[in-house]
């Protein structure tokens, strides 16, 4: 079984700035997985062409399952209000989602509240500028899946970028996990570097090879961890045309 995870940028592409669901439905096909967790997804935003980038995921990989859940409506960046569970209007949004070629036998929502400062980011660029952002409320989606009579329980994420609130989220995450069905796997972008999200869990690395910026990668950020249940995992990442992220994948053995 290939589990997944994959930071959209909601659907843009480095080389022309271009948000061409082809494309994106390209990429997805490249990663082959099973199970995919999505980041920074889009769906109905002007920036992306309205399109639902859960749906144009779901249909590439032949999926019987897809569940998208926004964290934010309305334009982020711009004007927009944070989204909880049950709060979703069906207007236009930006969120996680995961995406199942596999049977889920059930599912549920981890709410993770905002970080209650701003942060410094850098924004990349010819010239590079550090501002203040808002942070914006996080979620993961759990679900189980059977794949050979074995069910497995895969959750998908996409922690804070404000350093020690995004360590809080994780562990919050691992003890909701606690009581679902092992083995369990963690998929997301964890804005957590390299070994450090292994280190706090004490979870394992499927994936070790850096995953951002996707034309030269230098840091992972994106990870996939294995706990609660003996399983073997070979793992790797994708650069794809579409997206600052690479691809990382876990090809699951047990």
């Amino acid at each position: 079984m290939r589990v997944a995870t994959f930071n959209l940028l909601h659907g843009r592409s480095l080389s022309d700035g271009a948000v061409d669901p082809a494309r994106l439905a390209e990429a997805v096909r490249a990663i082959d997985a099973d199970v995919l967790a999505l980041q920074e997804v889009d769906r109905g935003q002007p920036r992306s062409g309205g399109h639902d980038l859960t749906q144009v995921t779901a249909e590439a990989m032949g999926a019987v399952w897809h569940r998208f859940e926004p964290t934010v409506l309305g334009t982020p960046g711009e004007s927009w209000r944070p989204c909880g569970p049950g709060e979703d209007d069906g207007g236009p949004a930006y969120g996680i989602a995961l995406v199942s070629r596999l049977p889920v036998l059930r599912f549920g929502l981890v709410p993770l509240p905002a970080a209650p400062i701003r942060s410094p980011i850098v924004l990349p660029g010819p010239k590079p500028r550090v501002v203040l952002l808002e942070d914006e409320p996080r979620m993961a989606i759990v679900a189980v899946v059977e794949h050979d009579g074995v069910r497995v329980t895969i959750a998908s994420t996409h922690l804070s970028f404000v350093p020690g609130w995004n360590v809080r989220q994780l562990r919050l995450i691992q003890r909701e996990l606690a009581d679902w069905p092992r083995p369990v796997v963690l998929a997301g972008d964890l804005n957590l570097p390299g070994a450090l999200p292994a280190t706090v869990t004490g979870w394992r690395r499927a994936v070790k090879a850096p995953t951002y910026p996707s034309t030269n990668p230098r840091v992972q950020l994106d990870h996939i961890l294995v706990g609660h249940g003996r399983v073997d995992a070979r793992g790797g990442v994708l650069p794809l045309a579409v997206s600052d992220h690479c691809a990382a994948y876990a090809d699951l053995f047990g």
